[in-house]
């Protein structure tokens, strides 16, 4: 084992009291298992730190969250006079003790915190720090990873998840920190009576849910509210809210997944409580087939992410992927918004660049402009700040991206959960009206503007050996690819050199023949490479014939 490694995990062995979990695991580390821990310090990459829990520099605990709030404390302090931050939490293990942790830290470095009293989704932090004024904003979420991970998810102060530039400054600050003598530290109790803490109030919440409620393209088409709806929040913060905007917008036969109503970050029935994935469906579908559901939502443990499934001819329930609800709500939006003449002059829809293309036909179709940007909605948020600082805000109309996120209004400036719930029932009992099911609806959009099948493959690497075994991989694929899959590569896009006016990022894009297309990037949050890959093709089954044959080309590549 490397000297340094040992160094700092005989360091944290005897500085690391304060949680008595992290003081028995250290006791029991083992040497591959002190290497996992100590190789490296917990990367501050997409917004913010995501890792598993647990003791050591690459992992979550209240050690390495305070002193991400501290570097964050450090940031605010040189850039405004009077900092305030907000701060909010989810479900998952020991997310409120992180976000009293975070609060305390900032209060000690004589930043004013507004906290949410209890469990909320991302985009009620994204809200609040616009509506408070506030300087940033802190979400403790691993967002729809496993239980053994949790994450500190950081936003400007206009609701957008930091920049690439203000994230850079931000771990400059965290990097000059010693993790144990440079945290300030304050009890979260003592801020509160101090007033240097303060819960955000009912005022907010309600403001929150009002916006959503907003968002209708009904106009003054009458529909039935009655349908069947089923949703689960996967044991996450999505329950009270999504409840609420849909309960307060006339909804009135709503069943809730009684398994996955109530928080509990272990996620029992759930073990991975991702909305893309098909097991974490499994018991609300179960409960959909069981009350004769006509929908089935559900939103992951942080709501900023929907899935749904809906029944087809046959009776049976058909998940939807992300691209397909998120071009279906593309389409309802566009045409609502004509009908009622609501569409602004110049409409723009955003997206990011491994979102399904047909998005882009289907906006045209409407004289609606496609911005394309990079992996995260933290790039469609930054867009929407870009077009309100030119007055524009009111031309943006939607954004979405393929892992299941979606936005209807410039409330916010991230995905949001509550919004797509609200906006998904609408839709839905919109089509009901008129006889039409969303799969019909769905089959409609392919015969007029052409058939597309977008998958997404990970594949893991684990520890420090995998970390460099992507990098040695994606080093690899730079040099470029002359076929994929029998499709010839028209065009490699390297975004590490920052194409098209965006960020330089280590996303590699192949423009295949047959308007197809492979995209491969490391994940920000977990350590996986991901591929996504879009086929055009006449009709389902060959495209699937293509895929599946450019699937199975790729294992050589990541094996």
């Amino acid at each position: 084992m490397d000297n340094t490694i040992q160094e700092k995990y005989n360091l944290w062995q005897k500085q690391a009291v304060q949680d008595p979990d992290l003081i028995t695991e250290l006791s029991q580390m083992k040497a591959e298992e002190i290497e996992d821990a100590f190789y490296r310090d917990l990367a501050f990459g997409t917004g913010g730190l995501r890792g598993i829990i647990g003791a050591g520099t690459n992992r979550m605990n209240v050690y390495t969250v305070a002193k991400a709030s501290q570097g964050l404390a450090d940031y605010l302090r040189k850039k405004f006079t009077s900092p305030s931050v907000t701060v909010g939490y989810d479900s998952r293990i020991k997310s409120e003790e992180f976000a009293r942790v975070t609060a305390g830290v900032l209060a000690a470095n004589g930043i004013t915190v507004h906290i949410w009293p209890q469990l909320t989704p991302v985009p009620m932090i994204s809200f609040a720090t616009r509506y408070l004024a506030a300087s940033a904003g802190v979400m403790i979420t691993a967002s729809h990873n496993p239980a053994e991970y949790n994450g500190y998810k950081v936003y400007g102060h206009d609701g957008c998840q930091i920049t690439t530039e203000a994230g850079a400054e931000i771990l400059a600050e965290i990097n000059k920190l010693d993790i144990f003598c440079d945290v300030k530290r304050e009890e979260f109790d003592h801020g509160l009576t101090a007033g240097k803490i303060t819960y955000i109030n009912d005022e907010v919440y309600t403001a929150f849910v009002n916006e959503i409620k907003a968002q209708s393209v009904l106009g003054d088409a009458e529909i039935s509210k009655d349908v069947a709806i089923c949703y689960t929040p996967l044991n996450g913060a999505g329950l009270k809210p999504v409840i609420r905007a849909l309960t307060e917008g006339g909804y009135t036969n709503i069943t809730v997944v009684k398994e996955q109503a109530e928080p509990d970050g272990n996620f029992p029935t759930c073990p991975y409580p991702n909305p893309e994935i098909k097991e974490a469906m499994a018991l609300g579908m179960d409960y959909a087939k069981r009350c004769n559901a006509d929908l089935l939502l559900a939103t992951d443990p942080d709501c900023d992410r929907v899935g749904i499934a809906v029944k087809n001819r046959h009776g049976e329930y058909v998940l939807l992927s992300g691209n397909e609800t998120g071009i279906l709500l593309l389409d309802y939006i566009c045409a609502r918004r004509k009908a009622n003449g609501a569409m602004p002059e110049n409409p723009v829809m955003i997206k990011t660049i491994v979102t399904m293309d047909l998005g882009e036909r289907i906006a045209a179709h409407y004289g609606v402009a496609t911005k394309n940007v990079l992996t995260g909605f933290k790039f469609i948020g930054e867009q929407i700040g870009i077009m309100e600082k030119a007055g524009q805000a009111e031309d943006y109309i939607f954004g979405f991206e393929e892992s299941y996120g979606y936005l209807t209004g410039t409330y916010v400036r991230d995905k949001d959960g509550v919004n797509a719930s609200f906006m998904i029932c609408e839709m839905f009992a919109y089509y009901k009206s008129l006889g039409i099911s969303l799969l019909d609806k769905l089959d409609g959009l392919y015969k007029s503007y052409g058939y597309c099948l977008n998958t997404l493959h990970s594949y893991k690497f684990d520890g420090a050996a995998g970390f460099r075994k992507m990098q040695d991989i994606m080093e690899s694929l730079r040099h470029g690819l002359t076929t994929v899959g029998g499709k010839r590569v028209l065009q490699m896009l390297d975004y590490s050199k920052g194409l098209d006016g965006l960020p330089k990022a280590d996303v590699l894009k192949y423009l295949l023949e047959g308007n197809s297309s492979l995209v491969v990037r490391p994940s920000g949050t977990e350590p996986k490479l991901k591929a996504y890959i879009s086929i055009s093709a006449d009709s389902r089954k060959l495209a699937e014939a293509i895929e599946q044959k450019l699937t199975a080309e790729l294992k050589g590549y990541f094996a």
